[in-house]
């Protein structure tokens, strides 16, 4: 089998190990080099002072938290874009220079374009077109790698960048809409209010389970649990020890034994199979 290459785009250290971070791993297990291009370190993530000692500053902690979870998940490469964490939206933070979402799409596109072309991916994941639950940055890198994607294979399209690649396959990682209006209806049952979720409580759960993308890559992610479980609980900043208790461990028990994911390019028909591993693209 030729060696297979997936280049995973995100936004902050623990969404690669809270999202995708099974199919991560899975795929590193089964022998591809899996790389993860992160867009920030996290900067404005709450974190308490417990887990601040020896770290000189939030964005420091949270990239060794990330390195920590890439070795668990055998991620072959780690590279930042080196923007700054924008915060959620409407906070003061969206107003810092150095903030992604202050940076045009294009650029933020060019940078991610360098990876590709560089590392040659045959398949590229990023988030959903809302970002997962609304995150100006995970949106904005979303659009920037969909625009990297698009032109990566273009000698015109930032041409300092290398010589034109293109990979063969665009997935975007989605959360299962049944999974989501369970969640919300067993956290009204338990007394939480869905649109108040969350370490910082400022995910709208009710609002995003009323966005219903399809899937069409399943992932069977069961023979590395474990691996997403370690690599979870390295970002304890952020709550990633808690990720397998109380009511949304329950979820993970229950229905945490697959990612699920929409295929953008190529573009999938209606009536297109839901497939079970990423690099089957015709």
């Amino acid at each position: 089998m030729n060696k297979r290459t997936l280049l995973a785009v995100l936004a902050h250290p623990d969404d690669e190990s809270f999202g995708m971070g099974g199919t991560l791993a899975l795929y590193a297990a089964r022998g591809a080099d899996v790389y993860l291009v992160c867009a920030t370190r996290g900067e404005v993530g709450a974190a308490d002072e417990e887990h601040l000692k020896g770290y000189a500053s939030v964005a420091e902690m949270r990239e060794a938290e990330l390195r920590c979870a890439a070795g668990i998940l055998d991620l072959k490469g780690v590279f930042f874009l080196d923007y700054r964490d924008s915060g959620m939206p409407g906070s003061v933070e969206n107003q810092h220079p150095d903030a992604q979402i202050g940076h045009p799409v294009e650029e933020v596109a060019g940078r991610v374009v360098n990876y590709i072309r560089d590392l040659k991916p045959e398949v590229v994941l990023t988030f959903d077109p809302i970002g997962g639950y609304y995150h100006p940055d995970h949106i904005h890198i979303q659009q920037a790698t969909t625009l990297a994607f698009e032109k990566a294979n273009d000698a015109s399209f930032h041409p300092e960048a290398g010589a034109p690649f293109g990979p063969r396959a665009l997935y975007f990682h989605t959360i299962p809409h049944s999974f989501l209006k369970i969640a919300v209806f067993f956290l009204r049952l338990f007394g939480k209010d869905p649109r108040k979720f969350g370490r910082n409580g400022d995910i709208d759960l009710a609002s995003i389970a009323e966005v219903d993308f399809p899937v069409h890559a399943r992932i069977n992610i069961r023979p590395v649990l474990d691996k997403k479980d370690q690599a979870n609980a390295c970002h304890s900043s952020q709550g990633g020890g808690q990720m397998r208790r109380g009511v949304m461990g329950f979820f993970n028990r229950l229905l945490g034994g697959s990612e699920t994911f929409m295929r953008a390019f190529p573009p999938a028909g209606k009536h297109d199979k839901i497939v079970r591993d990423l690099f089957l693209v015709e």
